[in-house]
């Protein structure tokens, strides 16, 4: 089984690339819109890469606010810290695991294309859910199959997309995405149960799926 952490090290270059694609651009911000966050907030994004959130996460609590980004991989931290828009002050970002966030108390909780990663991951939206003060947002944006019948080619492209963000298990490409999506709907699920004042919504053709909620 390969190391999580250094497979991703390897993506860190292209990851950053793609992730600041005027398009990719566009779907974060809409993960970010749904936090609702105001001046002065502490907002902790899970699995932030290489920050490509910090940005539009930053404007919204400024200026007195806190933007938190925790990461299992260096290399990812490393390429955030090299982009003057994703530095400087309150911006912070933290080495270690999103399923068990080294964060409490905190006003709103963003994981963008992570929930299907984790191998528990109603346990993961659970510690999120717990390091949000009461009143918290906690926002998951992630990708999906579509169910438009003209998606095909889309679809395998997805699958693909799936492999490389579960490196080292030995599995078809399909059985990859249904695994994938099966925990990407657990921790809808879970979110679901944890939160009120839910949203839910599909976006770039049904291939992204953001939901929301505020926790009681």
């Amino acid at each position: 089984m390969s190391d999580p952490r250094a497979v991703y090290a390897r993506w860190a270059a292209l990851y950053d690339r793609l992730a600041s694609l005027p398009v990719v651009r566009s779907w974060r911000a809409r993960a970010v819109d749904a936090l609702d966050l105001s001046a002065g907030e502490t907002v902790v994004e899970m699995g932030c890469g290489t920050g490509a959130n910090v940005p539009a996460l930053r404007r919204r609590v400024a200026p007195a606010g806190r933007v938190v980004g925790v990461d299992l991989t260096p290399e990812m931290l490393r390429r955030a810290r090299g982009h003057a828009d994703r530095t400087g002050d309150g911006v912070h970002y933290l080495l270690g695991d999103a399923a068990r966030p080294p964060v409490d108390d905190v006003d709103a909780v963003l994981a963008t294309f992570v929930a299907g990663i984790f191998a528990d991951p109603a346990a993961a939206v659970d510690a999120w859910c717990d390091c949000a003060a009461p009143g918290g947002r906690v926002a998951l944006l992630n990708f999906q199959r579509s169910a438009n019948p003209l998606a095909t080619p889309v679809n395998v492209a997805f699958e693909g997309f799936v492999r490389l963000s579960a490196p080292g298990a030995r599995l078809s490409r399909r059985s990859h995405a249904d695994a994938f999506e099966r925990r990407v709907a657990t921790a809808r699920d879970r979110l679901t149960e944890r939160t009120v004042d839910r949203r839910y919504e599909t976006f770039a053709g049904g291939y992204l799926g953001l939901v929301s909620g505020r926790v009681e």
